[in-house]
């Protein structure tokens, strides 16, 4: 990525008006999945008895569920001008046409009809899409692929940043 695509400042302000906020958080079944990563350690560990079994138990499910928060951890925003996907942060002026994907256009703008040089902020477990173009002639970056559970609203909120003054 370059040009209008660069990684946020890690401490991103927002400002008092704030269009769009969206966190993708993954689905409630994934926390289970991550106990079940530690009871699968807890069962790894049984041969050396019951303490490093419940290590394994703790330590397992600790580590996993930190993995599965920072997968869903992920946040698209619209603030002070800007689209912030991730760690992109793209202004808006910089963005063309916003296209809403439904589940069937969203998988195959994932799959067959994906360009290498896209931006994607993708999350399987989101059925919806938006497909923003890149306008700025000095980013190769053709277009920002963002998986959305709101991507009317997500166009609609870069539209008013878009039209405002």
């Amino acid at each position: 990525m370059s040009g209008a695509m660069s990684g946020a400042p890690s401490g991103a302000t927002s400002s008092a008006t704030q269009p769009y906020d969206e966190r993708l958080t993954v689905p409630r079944s994934w926390w289970f999945l991550a106990f079940g990563v530690g009871v699968a350690m807890a069962l790894i560990m049984f041969p050396f008895g019951p303490l490093p079994m419940l290590a394994g138990l703790a330590g397992g499910t600790a580590v996993a569920m930190m993995a599965v928060s920072s997968y869903g951890s992920a946040r698209i925003r619209v603030v002070a001008g800007s689209l912030v996907a991730g760690k992109a942060r793209i202004p808006v002026t910089a963005l063309g046409e916003a296209t809403v994907l439904d589940p069937a256009e969203t998988v195959a703008w994932r799959s067959h009809k994906a360009d290498p040089r896209a931006y994607m902020l993708m999350r399987s477990y989101v059925p919806t899409a938006l497909k923003v173009d890149v306008t700025d002639p000095q980013d190769p970056t053709p277009y920002v692929y963002l998986s959305t559970r709101s991507p009317k609203r997500l166009a609609e909120a870069l539209a008013a940043v878009r039209t405002a003054p």
